[in-house]
């Protein structure tokens, strides 16, 4: 195991600790409205300080891995992220790792294991996108997305593709949050979709053998059957009176 691998292992769930606090730090104020301004200086110090903890991380992973330009062509949203913060709520995809331990601790069939996993992230990116798109609409011009109720239903008809158009965003920011919606719907449908037809492609390539294994068994009896009868003709024959 080389030192990279060892300390994403060691530091899964303190990242997921940290994801989490960001995660409360973002939510809190959107849902929560009238909260004093003691409690979000106190909310957003606790982003900056989860930010600074996620920089850390990834420099000392940057430091460890033993090919760095590869390290940063596999993590550039978590370099723009460092870099650029007014892009930090994508570093709420860290907290897909609560999903991931939950995925890989459930005691499942491989392909079973993958749907768990998709529902849950599914699930996850559906309440992220709620809280964002009402964080953005929330006030500006002919919004109509006003309340956690309206962005709820919004993202299941965006993730689902049904698009009733009864609730839309009327922000840049709120479109950009729908494309993202949009494009992690349709990939994870499709995930599912492949993941049931294999289910079902599996199932019929063991009755398949099986009736194969049945078939090559009754060809077995059948020529020992043949052998049989024709062995005790051939005694017959031997012993029959001449």
């Amino acid at each position: 195991m080389d030192r990279l691998t060892s300390w994403e292992r060691r530091t899964r769930v303190a990242l997921i600790a940290i994801g989490t606090g960001f995660l409360l730090g973002w939510a809190v104020p959107v849902l929560a409205l009238g909260l004093p301004t003691p409690a979000h200086v106190a909310l957003w110090h606790l982003q900056v300080v989860c930010w600074a903890l996620f920089t850390a991380d990834y420099l000392i992973r940057l430091v460890l891995a033993p090919r760095r330009l590869s390290f940063v062509l596999r993590n550039v949203p978590a370099l723009l992220v460092v870099l650029l913060p007014l892009l930090r709520p994508l570093w709420l995809l860290r907290a897909l790792l609560l999903v991931q331990v939950v995925a890989e601790r459930v005691r499942l069939p491989l392909r079973v294991r993958a749907v768990v996993y998709v529902g849950g992230t599914a699930v996850f990116l559906g309440l992220v996108g709620s809280v964002a798109v009402l964080d953005v609409e929330r006030g500006a011009p002919d919004a109509n997305i006003e309340t956690i109720g309206d962005a709820l239903w919004w993202s299941l008809v965006t993730m689902t593709t049904v698009g009733y158009g009864d609730r839309f965003p009327v922000t840049g920011e709120g479109r950009l949050v729908a494309a993202g919606l949009m494009i992690a719907g349709i990939a994870l449908l499709g995930v599912v979709t492949a993941a049931i037809a294999s289910w079902f492609v599996e199932r019929f390539e063991r009755t398949a053998a099986a009736d194969r294994r049945t078939e090559a068994e009754l060809a077995q009896v059948t020529a020992e059957l043949v052998e049989l009868r024709r062995t005790v003709a051939e005694l017959s024959a031997r012993l029959a009176p001449r």
